[in-house]
């Protein structure tokens, strides 16, 4: 099978074939001044939107005298209303909402300019403008209104919707106390909320409401919130504190949380207070299961031990789980098979175990035993499929669908002006506004609708919409859509420059930001890499190379560039093994310099089952698979996952030479489809459906 490679990414901006609702058709020489004035329109577009939204103001109006019939105009003013919120006038902003009522544009722009008249303290006009339900914010804002024309509040009508939340934003403050003051918070209405708050983790909303209590209850509420916020210190006091049913409650919470980063202190605080309060079963079981379980993740020597000793009452399938990591990380696969035995039926049936099954049985001299499991598994196109059929020699099973696309709908599905927009904001660098029209326009749509959206936003270069619409049930067999090549962004070229494999970095690419061009995590990674600025910055001075700063990640030439010398760099630093480098890339070096420590004599496929971090060892196996999917779309064939996981050698240690990195010519292996594993023609499944591994936008 050749390669499918999607279109360059400098075609990304070519003519919808939609313009301002009226249907583009006819000769090639026909749509040659179409494409002119659409280009011209973009830049003329992108322009207006530069003055609209750093300048403010009407000189953004000059720029767009040729923009009235393109479908982004109307984000125009609406851009320039926003960036002079401060000044604006309702009579002006309720000029727009009526000439654009149903945009997303005039949907961000009444909530914050609510936001703006509730700031003015301008009640009058807020409730002009005011629509219910936009957000809590404003709910409270609406509230103070009411207060402000000197009603008095109605619990039942004002306030019972709200005293649901566990948290609330700080507009909600000056209601609350007005509630208050009027005597409508009660003890009894107070402890239902704290309870509520306990129970979702929200110290501070517990922390500000004992402020109304009475002093005795007030102390309670108090050490409930501390047990959340600082459970350390709640352990060691709790022995002083009285035995009462939440006092009960504040310990073994405290006790529970502690364990999570202390496991040891918790067990030691646990021995003393088991003995002060009348615990619950439940909550000694939920105490014991917390201690035990961050015990077996820190690998202590008595682990197993404990983890075997555990009641049932107090296991949980993450405990049977971690009972089994942690007899693989003894090489104790007598303990292993043991292990997944005493799982639930469906829990052994998780690909993981099905393999580790297999692998036990192999290492206790049981391979006629274990064939058919590794069999089983090989059938199937994921981490654990690839490993099982390098166990015993088969062929990827790799097999391929494309979507049924039916060309005569397409004019039908690009008359509708939402997508219109978000076709055109994605083709002027606005994406994060493009997914936005993009999820309302296909709202309520049928999955074949959606196919066929998809499928034409990938023809656009918007590849990241077939990623998440393909992402379940066959749909998982469109491997062109879901794992795009988009060789114009120069990742091959740059791979091979940093010396690395380029299947590995784009399973990288495609593991971190599923080809979102704008991604931006919260801890401030950016970019299809998802690279953190100073990182970025460290990689570019060590290597020679541009950098203009933290938004040029967004760039995806600046990011890919950047992005394959750091995995170059993780490579040389962990013994060129791509999966020990994939590790570090989500973990740090420092957690997996921890871990091999402790655990590098492990195989690498028993070393990952053992990665403390579930996101870090679901994270490793995705990259694998991805790096194999991709291997297989770069060359017809591909590089066998043994290859990608190499046994740890330490530069460091010079006992031996690293693994060889990958080249175009390395031995690879073949992929095949098996009659039996040959997915049924693709199926509309529900808009709506999901399974517990789909990837999410």
């Amino acid at each position: 099978m050749s390669p499918h490679v999607p279109a360059p990414r400098r075609f990304r901006h070519r003519l919808l074939t939609l313009l301002g609702g009226v249907l583009l058709a006819g000769s090639a020489t026909a749509q040659a001044p179409a494409t002119a004035t659409l280009t011209a329109q973009r830049t003329a577009f992108r322009q207006a939107w530069a003055s609209a939204t750093q300048q403010g103001g009407n000189g953004w109006r000059a720029l767009a005298t040729n923009l009235r019939d393109y479908p982004l105009y109307p984000y125009l003013p609406a851009a320039a209303l926003e960036h002079d919120i401060r000044q604006a006038d309702l009579p002006t902003v309720q000029a727009y909402l009526k000439q654009y009522p149903e945009l997303i544009p005039a949907q961000d722009l009444r909530r914050n300019f609510l936001e703006e008249l509730a700031r003015r303290k301008d009640w009058q006009g807020f409730r002009t403008l005011y629509q219910p339900g936009i957000n809590l914010t404003l709910t409270c804002d609406a509230l103070q209104a009411k207060l402000a024309d000197g009603t008095a509040l109605n619990f039942q009508q004002d306030l019972a919707a709200l005293w649901q939340h566990a948290s609330l934003p700080n507009a909600c403050d000056p209601v609350l106390q007005a509630a208050h003051d009027q005597g409508l918070l009660t003890d009894a209405r107070l402890w239902a909320r704290i309870d509520r708050a306990f129970d979702a983790d929200k110290g501070g909303t517990v922390a500000a409401l004992a402020g109304w209590l009475p002093d005795d209850q007030r102390q309670t509420a108090l050490k409930l919130a501390q047990a959340l916020r600082d459970p350390a210190a709640a352990a060691t006091a709790a022995a002083q504190w009285p035995d009462t049913v939440r006092l009960r409650q504040a310990a073994a919470t405290a006790l529970q949380r502690l364990a999570r980063r202390a496991p040891d202190t918790a067990n030691t605080d646990w021995q003393t207070l088991q003995h002060h309060f009348h615990f619950s079963s439940a909550q000694r079981n939920a105490i014991r299961h917390a201690v035990v379980l961050f015990r077996a993740t820190d690998f202590e020597p008595d682990s197993l031990s404990q983890l075997i000793a555990l009641p049932a009452a107090a296991q949980s399938d993450a405990t049977r789980e971690w009972r089994v990591r942690v007899a693989l990380a003894q090489q104790d696969w007598r303990a292993v098979l043991a292990g997944i035995e005493a799982m639930p039926a469906e829990q052994q049936n998780d690909d993981e175990w099905r393999y580790f099954r297999a692998r036990a049985l192999t290492e206790l001299g049981h391979a006629d035993t274990a064939q058919p499991l590794f069999q089983s598994l090989a059938g199937q196109a994921t981490y654990f499929g690839f490993l099982a059929a390098d166990r015993i020699g088969a062929p990827y099973a790799i097999c391929p669908l494309q979507p049924t696309i039916d060309p005569q709908r397409e004019p039908a599905l690009l008359a509708m002006p939402g997508l219109q927009r978000a076709f055109e904001l994605y083709a002027v660098d606005l994406p994060r506004r493009a997914r936005r029209e993009w999820s309302r326009a296909l709202a309520g749509a049928d999955a074949a609708t959606r196919a066929l959206a998809a499928d034409l936003a990938n023809r656009r270069g918007w590849y990241d919409r077939a990623v998440f619409t393909f992402s379940h049930g066959d749909m998982l067999h469109y491997y062109d859509l879901r794992f795009p090549l988009a060789r114009q962004d120069g990742l091959v070229a740059q791979a091979d420059e940093a010396g690395i494999d380029p299947a590995w970095a784009y399973g990288i690419l495609r593991a971190e930001s599923a080809w979102m061009t704008d991604a931006h995590s919260g801890a401030d990674a950016r970019g299809l890499m998802q690279l953190l600025p100073g990182t970025a910055a460290s990689v570019a001075q060590r290597n020679g190379l541009a950098w203009g700063g933290g938004d040029t990640l967004y760039d995806p030439a600046v990011n890919i560039a950047l992005g394959t010398r750091h995995l170059a760099e993780l490579a040389t630093r962990f013994g060129d093994a791509p999966w020990l480098a994939s590790a570090a890339y989500n973990a740090g070096s420092a957690k997996v310099k921890q871990w091999l420590d402790a655990r590098s004599s492990l195989p690498p496929d028993v070393f990952v089952a053992t990665i403390p971090y579930k996101e870090t060892r679901e994270y490793v196996a995705r990259v694998m698979a991805f790096s194999v999917i991709y291997d297989w779309r770069l060359h017809g064939k591909v590089l066998p996952m043994s290859a990608r996981m190499p046994a740890f050698v330490d530069p460091a240690a010079g006992q031996a030479q690293p693994a060889a990195r990958p080249t175009a010519h390395a031995a690879r292996k073949a992929v095949d489809c098996p009659a039996s594993e040959t997915p049924a023609p693709a199926t509309s499944a529900p808009a709506g459906a999901t399974s517990a591994r789909q990837e999410q936008p």
